[in-house]
């Protein structure tokens, strides 16, 4: 019989911590989401394929340098990367602050994302926590980063309200700043000896196994267009409540916040029937069809309810498939190859919103808001179409349990 020990006190500050640092992070990019569209088009130079970029160019720039510093920091140690990337992140908040023109934005989006640091914080959470203790201090981590996004919906429309798009990013500047703080008086100093995590970060001799792995590329496919599809709705949402519904940006918040926190209702159902009920092979691609119903329903809702309605269902549809794609590669790579599956998981959910941000703002400048559901919908499908057979036949054997944090945005 295996016994359980609770976490020690050095752990649990460690966690904490750690989980505040990130969620610090993730509340700054956050609150631009919701925000960019609407204030974003008064900036001279502003189109919406200019607006479609500056949302999702961040993504790109995380894609490519997540990984490498990953491998950076197991040379030079976790703590210099992540205060290095910190201060980058500072940088690009305070330039995306101070510019005046939709050109000096997208720049400081770029150096947002340069901090690409989410992989580098879950190695160091890694090293600071026992083996039993890791899969626990993981899931801390996961509901940070969903209470920063709900947070995110409240803070994000009340700072723009004060102060315009700016006043929103120097808030970002000053949490990555005390993000920073944290992490040099209450994160300790891991001893590198000996550690030597094959389950965290990527293993450059194991990466042809998990490219080869026509399971996994379904999973990094979906977690690239379930992005594409948040980032490019997010181009259009707020227009939608703003000129189409009548409803101030100031008030935005208050149809987020709720459709957020009561997705709960239906997320678990989901959950439970796909656990209990041994149908996750039904119940993952019903969760693409509710969200792709969402989107479309997001579009054509007639009054402010339908509009809630369908954003509540775009919610559901979204944090449960947020949830269980990361679970579902956990269980299903090998052993000593799910820092590496993770990884390269990471990477394609960048590069998702990013292609969304581009894609999208490229559609709707185009072809109008008809051209950017077009685009939606077309992912979306693509999705469906791609994962239903083999989840109808693999799913039951990967994984029941459908249960797992959200990977880091």
């Amino acid at each position: 019989m295996i016994t359980k020990h609770p976490m020690t006190a050095l752990e649990r500050r460690t966690v904490s911590s750690l989980a505040l640092l990130y969620s610090f992070r993730m509340l700054g990019l956050f609150m631009v989401l919701p925000l960019l569209a609407l204030y974003g088009a008064d900036y001279p130079g502003a189109t919406p394929a200019m607006l479609g970029l500056a949302l999702g160019i961040y993504g790109a720039s995380q894609a490519l340098l997540q990984i490498p510093l990953g491998w950076l920091s197991d040379k030079i140690g976790r703590k210099p990367v992540i205060v290095g990337g910190l201060l980058v992140f500072v940088l690009g908040s305070v330039v995306a602050g101070m510019s005046e023109t939709m050109a000096g934005v997208i720049l400081g989006r770029v150096l947002q994302g340069a901090g690409a640091i989410a992989g580098t914080l879950m190695a160091l959470l890694a090293d600071l926590t026992s083996d039993e203790q890791r899969t626990k201090a993981m899931a801390v981590v996961g509901i940070s980063i969903g209470a920063s996004f709900a947070l995110a919906l409240l803070l994000g429309p009340a700072l723009a309200a004060f102060g315009g798009l700016s006043a929103v990013f120097y808030a970002t500047a000053v949490l990555a700043a005390s993000g920073i703080v944290i992490l040099l008086l209450r994160v300790p100093t891991p001893d590198r000896t000996g550690i030597a995590h094959t389950e965290v970060g990527m293993n450059r001799s194991l990466l042809g196994s998990v490219l080869a792995d026509g399971t996994l590329l379904r999973f990094n496919f979906g977690v690239f267009c379930l992005h594409f599809v948040l980032t490019a709705c997010f181009l259009m949402i707020p227009t939608l409540l703003e000129q189409d519904l009548g409803f101030g940006r100031e008030q935005h918040w208050q149809v987020y916040l709720p459709a957020l926190l009561l997705s709960v209702l239906g997320i678990f159902p989901l959950m439970r029937l796909a656990e209990r009920g041994g149908r996750l092979g039904q119940v993952f691609p019903l969760a693409i069809a509710l969200l792709l119903l969402a989107v479309t329903g997001l579009w054509f809702a007639p009054t402010l309810l339908a509009f809630a309605a369908s954003l509540w269902l775009f919610f559901v549809g979204f944090n449960y498939l947020e949830a269980t794609l990361p679970s579902l590669v956990s269980k299903k790579i090998f052993a000593g190859g799910k820092g590496t599956a993770l990884s390269l998981y990471s990477t394609c959910q960048f590069g998702g919103a990013f292609a969304g941000g581009v894609v999208g703002g490229i559609a709707l400048q185009w072809f109008g808001g008809m051209g950017l559901l077009g685009s939606c919908l077309l992912m979306g499908g693509a999705w469906l179409l791609f994962s239903l057979p083999p989840l109808a036949r693999r799913s039951l054997s990967v994984a029941n349990d459908t249960a797992g944090a959200p990977v880091q945005s």
